[in-house]
């Protein structure tokens, strides 16, 4: 039931299969390259190859010679250089695109180099075309790859020369189709959002119950307990930190009191002292199960039994409306949630949410489903926040990349699915770069879990302009940094889940993120930047649309 994040402790890989979350765009992905390529080598090796034009075979050969010379026949910089040279700001600029023009023709030539050895051997002034037939399918990979460098190295420049348009003032230049701008969320405006008022009745609450997973999952549970307390109008009680996460410890809980201008959300304590007032302790009236199967509730004895210590009484049995499996939720509506969930009871709960599928689009427009006056309810808490903007003011800056690579426990998780989503580190590498040559940082902030022989041959994969980008991670607590001095006069440093918390919030900060598909820590912060306006153009899955290169076997295949 765990979701890793930074600071995790180890989770079985039957608990990462029941909890991480899948990603819906990834079911629309096209078929694998690595099937194609393999279809593609098939035809190298069918009778009917000698029948191919031979034509055919000498344009593609030559094809990059021409690009060669038709590319530095051609001087690009005229274009814009004449009137911004004598600019000091663009000297430096200038001087870049140049690096990125220089190993573009390195490339270029090498690529010439060894196709010029592919070209047929000629005897006598005759061709000998049987031999072109030899090109193998490694030979192909291999200048597709570096045709990908030249590309990349060319579009550099490109995104280079973009920024001096910039520079004069214009921004009708080729920089549009590079900069890796926020996200237009004119249409989720706040007038135009699809929202329910929150007006609980002060005596009527919903125990939230969140059982799946670690804080991530439970963060999404708190998430939807809000959105099914505003439906029945009540008022939501955090879980005691008896039983779950010291959410007030992350969380900015009066925060979202603030932000509905009256009392929504009560602290398990302020509950408990207003119950007892009236009784002689805490008690649930009543227990309407959203989920019957597995089990009803999604209640494990464990949790039960915490509650009971804590001195939480439930009244009647557990029982449920409806059929709902956790494996198989059904798309259900307010008006179904209304129907089955309304009670005259003082005290209702309906157990862990989490996978519950009510109003899907409407819970995850940006702001959520809720009408309130700020961008999110659920955020980071104000020591946290400022500690992420300290760490951002003395290590990264305003442009940068963070990346979240999950990889604990993540490899028997992603391989279970179709397709996996468990990359080889040389083609994640590959797949960051490229996310650098658009964002052009000159840095990425690393939330892992990854040991640091992952980590250090990533870090010698990723580069920008011929230049390595730094990874930055976190380091551990030095009194000569300030940056986290909060936390430390607070008796906050040292505990994971705030650190949880602060990844989280480092990473929703960063000009574009790179998430893990299937983790619910990558989904907590996409939610973040959704909601703060922080959302990029550039923003993606860690290798989207892309298969892994190689997939290992399932121990179960083979005996």
């Amino acid at each position: 039931m765990m979701e890793a994040h930074p600071s995790s402790s180890s989770s079985d890989d039957e608990e990462d299969r029941r909890h991480l979350i899948e990603q819906n765009d990834r079911r629309n992905r096209p078929h694998s390259p690595a099937a194609t390529f393999e279809l593609e080598k098939s035809r190298f090796h069918t009778p009917n190859f000698n029948h191919i034009n031979k034509r055919y075979l000498f344009a593609f050969l030559l094809l990059p010679l021409f690009i060669l010379i038709l590319y530095f026949s051609t001087d690009i910089k005229d274009l814009f250089q004449t009137s911004l040279t004598s600019r000091p700001e663009s000297s430096s600029i200038i001087s870049r695109m140049r690096e990125s023009e220089l190993r573009a023709l390195y490339l270029l030539r090498q690529q010439q180099s060894g196709l010029l050895q592919l070209l047929p051997h000629t005897d006598n002034n005759n061709t000998d075309f049987t031999s072109a037939y030899n090109v193998t399918y490694s030979d192909l990979l291999a200048h597709i790859s570096l045709n990908k460098q030249i590309q990349q190295a060319l579009l550099s420049s490109h995104q280079l020369g973009a920024d001096l348009f910039t520079l004069n003032g214009s921004d009708s230049g080729p920089s549009s189709l590079f900069r890796c701008g926020k996200v237009d969320q004119s249409v989720n405006s706040s007038d135009k959002r699809r929202s329910v008022e929150w007006n609980p009745k002060p005596d009527k609450y919903l125990f939230a119950v969140c059982v799946s997973g670690q804080m991530s999952n439970h963060l999404i549970c708190l998430e939807k307990h809000m959105f099914f307390a505003a439906l029945l109008n009540r008022v939501l009680v955090i879980p005691s930190s008896k039983v779950d996460y010291e959410f007030h410890r992350v969380l900015d809980i009066d925060h979202i009191n603030k932000c509905l201008g009256r009392r929504v959300v009560v602290t398990f304590e302020e509950f408990e002292e207003a119950e007892r007032k009236k009784k002689s302790k805490v008690h649930i009236d009543k227990f309407i199960c959203y989920f019957s199967l597995p089990d009803l509730c999604y209640m494990d004895d464990e949790r039960v039994k915490k509650l009971k210590n804590l001195g939480v009484s439930m009244g009647g049995k557990l029982e449920s409306p409806w059929s709902e499996d956790v494996k198989k939720p059904k798309k259900r509506t307010v008006e179904d949630v209304l129907s089955k969930f309304s009670s005259g009871e003082d005290v209702i709960a309906i157990g862990d949410v989490f996978f519950a599928e009510v109003e899907s689009e409407w819970v995850m427009q940006p702001g959520g489903p809720i009408a309130h006056t700020c961008k999110t309810l659920i955020e980071p808490s104000r020591l946290i926040m400022l500690t992420a903007q300290r760490f951002v003011q003395t290590f990264l800056g305003r442009d940068f990349v963070a990346l979240h690579l999950r990889r604990h426990g993540f490899l028997k998780f992603c391989n279970d699915k179709q397709p996996s989503c468990f990359y080889p580190i040389p083609q994640a590498a590959d797949c960051i770069n490229r996310v650098l040559e658009r964002a052009n940082t000159p840095v990425i902030y690393l939330s892992t879990d990854a040991a640091e022989s992952e980590t250090g041959l990533l870090q010698s994969l990723l580069f920008i302009n011929g230049k390595t980008v730094p990874l930055v991670t976190r380091p551990a607590r030095n009194s000569a940094e300030k940056w986290d001095a909060l936390l430390y006069r607070h008796g906050l440093e040292g505990d994971s889940q705030v650190e949880a918390m602060l990844d989280k919030t480092i990473c929703a900060l960063s000009t574009a993120f790179i998430g893990s598909p299937g983790s619910t820590f990558t989904e907590d912060i996409r939610r973040l930047r959704k909601d703060w306006g922080s959302a990029s153009l550039c923003d993606e899955y860690l290798c989207q649309g892309e298969v892994p290169n190689f997939i290992a076997e399932d121990e179960k295949e083979k005996t």
